[in-house]
């Protein structure tokens, strides 16, 4: 579907966005692929690994409207991956985790609507669901944006999405690579904050590829979410470090013991797909005929039961540590 056509990526330095970029030069052909984000240093270091005749490197942040619109003349996709994400770290800065998080989020939703993007896909997190932290709350105010701009665009504007997974295996300022690095430094007890803590568990090629096909069901409106393995914190301790000796540090600020993609106050706005869930629009859109229940690409859903949640404590399915083993090899 990106053949040909333009796509710009917010954040697009990230761990996403080089995955993203990876995969399509490897699988398609597109005409432009906008690396979008502030700093020049991670760019430069982008540049030499990726330097496809297709890319374009525009330096800018989702604060600034008009390098957004900019950067945006001609785009046909856009994916949102800029955010503020360390938890801690937005709960000592919340102003600026605000600017980044809301107020950027906005400014993609005006930028997009300006030029006459065609769809627009905003990456979000289990932490958005019910949130404990500013991160969270963050968050969940970007994707409630990201679903009500599919109003403000009216019948023939961009059509906008939402993406929202939970931890990435091996992403920039995950657990794995900060034990990876505990170990490599001959630690032999890693630090844990809950020892009951659990989390939903993703690779980035998952979550890339999650997002293209979610590019394709699109109606607009829609909250997708991937139905992915949990894990334990004591689980991957042991392993990757081949035992279960750990030193319980204490829960992090904001920090939660167990996190939810679909809450249950959103049960009766939520359809079960084989390999996904989808969080449909509480609010009514121009186009009221629209039906959640059969996707673009034909696929069909159903309600979920009155109290369904799903919780990575309770998720039926979780990796064993020969599993988280194999991950943990497949992301060096």
């Amino acid at each position: 579907m990106f053949k040909d056509k333009s796509i710009l990526i917010t954040g697009g330095t990230g761990s996403f966005g080089k995955h993203f970029v990876s995969h399509l030069l490897d699988n398609d052909t597109p005409k432009r692929l906008i690396i979008y984000s502030r700093d020049e240093l991670k760019q430069f270091e982008m540049q030499q690994q990726f330097d496809a005749p297709c890319m374009r490197y525009f330096i800018g942040d989702v604060r600034d409207k008009h390098r957004l619109t900019s950067a945006m003349k001609d785009v046909d996709y856009v994916i949102h991956a800029a955010a503020l994400k360390q938890v801690p770290a937005a709960e000592y800065n919340p102003n600026e985790c605000i600017k980044t998080n809301i107020n950027g989020a906005q400014n993609v939703i005006d930028a997009a609507i300006e030029t006459d993007v065609r769809r627009v896909i905003a990456l979000s997190t289990d932490k958005a669901a019910n949130p404990v932290n500013l991160y969270g709350a963050t968050k969940l105010a970007s994707d409630k944006l990201f679903v009500a701009a599919n109003n403000i665009s009216g019948a023939k504007g961009p059509r906008f999405a939402v993406v929202r997974y939970g931890n990435v295996v091996g992403s920039r300022g995950s657990v794995v690579p900060f034990y990876r690095e505990l170990l490599a430094q001959g630690k032999t007890t890693l630090p844990v904050t809950h020892k009951e803590m659990t989390r939903f568990w993703i690779t980035l090629d998952e979550g890339v590829q999650f997002v293209i096909k979610n590019f394709q069901r699109m109606q607009g409106g829609e909250i997708f979410v991937p139905k992915i393995p949990s894990i334990t914190i004591i689980d991957l301790v042991e392993s990757m470090s081949g035992k279960r000796d750990y030193e319980i540090i204490g829960i992090r600020p904001g920090e939660k013991l167990h996190e939810v993609m679909v809450p249950q106050e959103m049960a009766h706005h939520s359809l079960e797909f084989d390999d996904h869930y989808v969080i449909t629009p509480a609010i009514k859109f121009f186009d009221k005929t629209v039906n959640y229940k059969v996707n673009k690409l034909g696929e069909k859903g159903q309600s979920v039961e009155e109290k369904f949640e799903y919780h990575s404590g309770t998720n039926p399915h979780f990796l064993s540590i020969d599993e988280l083993r194999d991950l943990d090899k497949a992301t060096l």
